[in-house]
């Protein structure tokens, strides 16, 4: 910090244009200062890696000739960052293919010692020990979640975790995209590398993320209480290892010492014996194909965060409800045999509820009505489900409603729809509303909360005549969704909507008109839409940013960009000056679209009138 304060201090004794150039790995330094101008230095693309991983290796700008494949494994090995190539292109100079590939192997198991050493020094840089744990944590078992999920998840096992990621961001040892924490992978194998270095006995480490060791340790019955987080893969297990059949059932009290047991994932395990002697502070607990018909009743979960058991042989939740007061998140997807919910009133906390795929589900408990926390509730393709509890309506914290492929409801939930004042995103894709309510669709329709933000009605079968004209309790709207509905022109109530960033008509067949378009601020969608042949905006209104826009054959007119006429409409005397003649009695010609495999269309010669070449 002082050196930098230095080097700004100085700054104007520097002559004019010039361009000072500083190198940190604290990111928060450069943006405490005004006019600094901040560049992350990514990873080299593959063709750099390898001709820089090449100087170092063979003294050219190419591998020798055979050693091919065994560079471009390496530059795979490094991640392209310019540190890892230097250091193996170096140790692997002047050797044979077998040293090479003898590296490769152990490179799978164990990373570079000089390349940790040198990475390592972002890690030992945080403040505390907090920040240390807390990444140690993510490059073992959530890389790749949502930012919010893993928030959830270590805030339960007593991290300060926003604060935390954002001062591994600072460092650059996290990045963020798209909602969702991303690592590099070198940077992933150096925590790894510490977390492995605590001991020889993988019993005796921290955290166990291979599903081998994790596999011995419960075979052995070896664990003790330094383990905090434990992954199990038995698929992947009894893909790369051959496994006695008598081993794939282990002992629930192999886990009787892992006192400090706080993060949990297993995968097509299967456990004998009673399920009180597991630990009882976990936090997480993720067991993907969960072999049970329910969950047992001595399971304390009492500390549990999430609870995730996708693809499980669950066909109730439990047979009396466990008390379950600190779980936020419960993930029961795709578990084709579950038929009813548990009673929610033991979960009062409970803020995301997932339940996609769970294709025997007819009841949902009444009680999810008390679930006053809850915000995101997600029953997509519950093709069984039957009806919707009334008292929904008392969900006033509910953001998220998706009930896309719900096609069996009885009843569309009207009135509980009106009475959910939170609710921003509202997904009923594929429930054919007007076959199932002929009578009430655009009583439907009117139905939906003011505070919708995002609403998608793709495949609803949905016609022009079912729309109602004043939608105007939708003015907040942002993203509208109507692809693949049988609609022919504009619906009216869209020029009413000011604030969209993306309209979609993907796939609409019929369409034929687009005339009174609002201004869409990011991107509409008019793929497949085969009939659209005019679109045109509201008056002082100008076209979307982006568009996609394929497949669209019969387009002849789009305001602001271009229009086909008939050669036979265009005035003789243009026909002349551009030098062209006998036009009219050209054959018509085929047109190919390179965006479609569709085959070529025959069509009569037409000029293109451009009005702006944006």
């Amino acid at each position: 910090m002082d050196q930098l304060d230095a080097v700004l201090r100085m700054k104007d004794q520097f002559y004019p244009g010039s361009k000072i150039i500083i190198t940190t790995r604290r990111k928060r330094l450069l943006k405490a200062h005004e006019g600094i101008t901040v560049h992350e230095v990514g990873p080299l693309d593959f063709d750099e890696s390898l001709e820089l991983l090449s100087q170092h290796a063979f003294g050219q700008d190419h591998p020798f000739e055979g050693y091919e494949k065994y560079s471009e494994e390496v530059v795979q090995h490094s991640g392209r960052l310019p540190l890892a190539l230097k250091v193996l292109g170096s140790s692997l100079f002047g050797e044979p293919k077998h040293v090479w590939k003898s590296t490769l192997e152990k490179l799978e198991v164990i990373p570079n010692g000089e390349i940790m050493s040198k990475l390592r020094i972002s890690y030992d840089s945080l403040q505390d020990d907090h920040d240390q744990k807390l990444f140690l944590h993510i490059a073992c078992f959530f890389i790749g979640k949502d930012e919010d999920y893993i928030v959830r998840i270590l805030d339960g096992c007593d991290f300060k975790t926003i604060c935390g990621i954002q001062n591994l961001r600072d460092r650059c040892l996290v990045t963020i995209d798209r909602d969702k924490l991303s690592m590099h992978d070198v940077i992933r194998d150096m925590g790894r590398e510490i977390v492995r270095r605590e001991s020889y006995e993988p019993g005796n480490r921290s955290r166990l993320w291979h599903s081998k060791d994790s596999f011995e340790v419960l075979r052995e019955k070896n664990g003790t209480q330094a383990i905090e987080g434990l992954m199990l893969d038995m698929h992947e297990l009894l893909t790369n290892s051959p496994i006695n059949s008598n081993e794939n059932v282990l002992g629930i009290n192999s886990f009787a010492r892992m006192h400090k047991l706080k993060l949990l994932y297993l995968r097509h395990v299967r456990l004998d014996g009673c399920y009180a002697e597991l630990p009882t502070g976990l936090r997480w607990l993720c067991w993907l194909e969960f072999p049970l018909d329910s969950i047992p009743v001595d399971f304390s979960l009492e500390k549990l965060v999430v609870l995730e058991m996708q693809y499980s042989n669950l066909r109730q939740l439990c047979k009396r409800a466990n008390f379950l007061p600190s779980l936020k998140i419960l993930d029961v997807s795709h578990s084709h045999g579950l038929s009813e919910t548990m009673d929610f009133s033991p979960c009062p906390n409970l803020e995301k509820l997932i339940l996609v795929d769970c294709t025997s589900l007819i009841y949902v408990h009444e009680s999810i009505g008390n679930l006053e926390r809850l915000v995101y509730l997600n029953m997509k393709d519950c093709k069984n489900l039957r009806m919707l509890p009334k008292n929904m309506c008392m969900l006033k914290s509910l953001e998220t409603l998706i009930l896309s492929g719900c096609s069996n409801l009885d009843e569309f939930p009207v009135e509980m729809m009106k009475k959910m004042e939170s609710l921003k995103v509202l997904k009923t894709d594929g429930i054919p509303i007007s076959e199932l309510w002929a009578e009430r669709s655009s009583t439907i329709l009117s139905s939906f909360p003011c505070s919708l933000v995002e609403l998608s009605l793709k495949g609803c079968n949905l016609s022009d005549d079912v729309f109602p004209t004043d939608l105007s309790n939708l003015s907040y709207l942002r993203r509208l969704y109507l692809d693949e509905n049988p609609i022919c022109s504009l619906p009216v109530f869209i020029k009413g909507l000011r604030r969209l960033d993306d309209l979609s008509f993907r796939n609409c067949n019929r369409l034929e008109l687009l005339v009174g378009l609002p201004k869409v601020h990011q991107r509409t969608n008019i793929d497949g839409c085969i009939s659209l042949r005019k679109i045109k905006y509201l008056p002082r209104e100008q076209r979307s940013r982006r568009y996609a826009a394929r497949d669209n054959y019969n387009l002849v007119e789009w305001e602001h960009f271009y229009k086909l006429e008939p050669i036979d409409r265009v005035d003789v005397e243009i026909i002349k000056l551009l030098g062209l003649c006998n036009l009219e009695s050209m054959p018509a010609i085929r047109m190919f679209n390179p965006h479609t495999s569709r085959d070529p269309k025959e069509v009569p010669v037409q000029v293109r009138l451009s009005f702006s070449l944006s």
